[in-house]
């Protein structure tokens, strides 16, 4: 399968709570939620405008139905939530849930 989105597919924003940027992207129905700012598990803990200045993001992803799936895409792992993720760990996501 050919990945068809990537990290720079992700549209990013202004956070509704006024700290850093959200961007969500909808991959075979599930939503992948990428935050970053200074009260987010990120880095840094700033609040930037362009997503390109972090190097490290905090990441949900939940399915048609709003429940999330992130501790079933990532086994072991006991949080709805997941910080500290890298680009390239985005990626590697994306390409794990096109392929579901």
């Amino acid at each position: 399968m050919v990945i068809t989105k990537t990290f720079d597919d992700i549209e990013f924003k202004k956070h509704p709570n006024g700290d850093g940027i959200v961007g969500n992207i909808v991959i075979n129905g599930n939503t992948l939620s990428v935050v970053a700012g200074s009260s987010f598990y990120c880095f840094p803990k700033k609040n930037f405008k362009s997503p390109n200045l972090y190097t490290l993001y905090e990441i949900a992803v939940w399915d048609e139905n709003g429940k999330f799936i992130t501790k079933e895409l990532y086994p072991g792992h006991e949080h709805d939530v997941m910080g500290w993720v890298s680009k390239d760990d985005i990626n590697s996501l994306i390409e794990k849930i096109e392929q579901q």
